[in-house]
């Protein structure tokens, strides 16, 4: 609507900052793009020296940063301070803004030896700032770049030949069995990582042809089209997305509004609030959020079935095992101590048995000279209702040892049924818990049909009272 109202678009404010400054610190890829064809001046400074491509590259808008660069924005114009957006991404911690701008200036030296107004380079400010993952990143580069180029490249001369673009040495090469066409290098990259890289269009599609795979990611997660996204590398990313099938995320297209309104890029810090879904658009996300989870719940029952293949076990399968073993030491335990309550309860019986022989014996003898009970035979009475008592105590405490084994009888059939639905065949840990369980109850019924019920009345005739 301002374009068609000519409205200056190169316009600036009392800070000297035109729209395309507040485009490039708010993340709007569409308005910029739309600014930039108007025919607007890139390089127009603030009054603190910041051009559109300082303030992307300080807030972090990888989106801006990228359509800067391909609209022809200096990388090495310095601010006031003598800062490159090097130095501005490096200092706020910005890791993706600060890769790709160090990928696109001339060589490392001129990135990151670069030093502002007071001699500070990128990775003084990002140790000054405590941005870690800058300072880690830039020694790796410092000790990538000590390497020796010759060891290297006697050791990948693959991936050497890939990052030249060098077709002919990629093909002798591999008809004499050097190389292996997925063969991966010291950092997880294959030929396809390197040729994408670099843009080599004609050597990636003679890579694919013999069945490259595209799909393998490097050390950092990263698969041919992502490092050919993060270069800025359209032709290659709209090819491997052809060949790669696509997926639910938006690819790299300039053409496109979409593109920008997502901001396209991979790790872009670029402001997603202002996008706003309609009702069609949020189901239409929803539906590819949910194939992506099926997807990945599929790929990892077949790494969890490929684990246990090899032998390995599982952090699910270690607890089970676990639960199993704990329940086999309780339903143990129980065993024992029910053994020892059927044999204390023998005892009793038996000492039981031995009272009545007892009385019986002083009965013959005192019942022709008394005819009530003699003394013995009364104090004794008290004396087997006290041993009843006891023997009626143990077997409440028996009653209670069984009603517990059946809890855990039930807990091991629960545990079973859920081992049902990943294992053929039951787990022989179960298995056994549940026939001890099984012998136990089968013992405990014998025992119960051990003990009989007692004659309220001795066979002298004695009248003995149960408690």
């Amino acid at each position: 609507a301002l374009l068609v109202d000519n409205v200056d678009l190169g316009a600036q404010d009392d800070r000297g900052c035109t729209p395309a400054h507040l485009a490039a610190t708010h993340g709007h890829s569409y308005t910029l793009q739309t600014i930039l064809r108007s025919g607007v001046d890139i390089n127009v400074s603030d009054t603190n020296g910041w051009k559109p491509i300082h303030n992307a590259a300080f807030h972090g808008r990888l989106g801006c940063l990228q359509l800067l660069v391909r609209w022809g924005a200096a990388l090495d114009d310095a601010d006031n301070n003598g800062d490159f957006p090097v130095h501005l991404s490096a200092m706020e911690g910005h890791l993706p803004c600060f890769k790709f701008l160090v990928n696109k200036m001339p060589t490392l030296t001129h990135s990151l030896k670069a030093r502002n107004d007071h001699g500070e380079t990128p990775r003084d400010l990002a140790e000054r700032f405590y941005k870690t993952d800058i300072v880690e990143y830039i020694d790796g580069l410092q000790k990538e770049k000590d390497r020796p180029k010759k060891q290297e490249n006697v050791m990948f001369p693959g991936h050497d030949a890939a990052f030249r673009g060098d077709l002919e040495t990629i093909r002798c090469l591999l008809e004499n069995r050097v190389i292996n066409i997925n063969e991966r290098d010291d950092k997880g990259s294959t030929l396809l990582h390197k040729a994408a890289g670099q843009g080599h269009l004609n050597l990636i599609e003679w890579l694919i042809d013999r069945e490259a795979n595209c799909n393998i990611t490097n050390d950092v997660g990263e698969s041919p089209k992502d490092v050919a996204r993060r270069f800025a590398q359209l032709a290659v990313v709209e090819f491997l997305r052809d060949k790669m099938g696509n997926d639910s995320d938006e690819e790299v297209d300039d053409k496109e509004r979409r593109f920008f309104e997502r901001h396209a890029v991979e790790d872009s810090t670029d402001c997603k609030g202002d996008v706003i879904l309609d009702k069609q658009g949020k189901v239409d996300a929803r539906e590819r959020a949910y194939q992506k989870i099926e997807e990945l719940k599929r790929l990892l029952e077949i790494a969890t079935s490929n684990f246990r293949q090899l032998g390995g076990i599982t952090p699910e399968d270690r607890q089970q095992k676990k639960t199993e073993k704990e329940l086999e030491k309780k339903v143990g335990e129980l065993q024992d101590q029910l053994e020892y309550e059927r044999l204390q309860r023998e005892k009793l019986e038996a000492q039981l048995d031995e009272y009545r022989e007892e009385i019986m014996k002083l009965k013959e003898q005192q019942g022709k000279e008394h005819e009530e009970n003699p003394p013995v035979a009364a104090t004794a009475v008290p004396v087997v209702g006290e041993l009843q008592d006891q023997l009626e105590y143990e077997r409440l405490q028996r009653e209670k040892l069984e009603a517990q084994l059946d809890e855990y009888r039930e807990e091991i059939m629960k545990l079973k049924e859920q081992q049902g639905k990943d294992h053929e065949e039951n787990p022989p840990v179960a298995a056994t818990a549940v026939s001890v369980a099984s012998e136990v109850t089968s013992d405990s019924g014998r025992e119960k049909k051990k003990v009989k019920r007692k004659s309220l009345y001795s066979p002298g005739g004695i009248f003995v009272r149960r408690y």
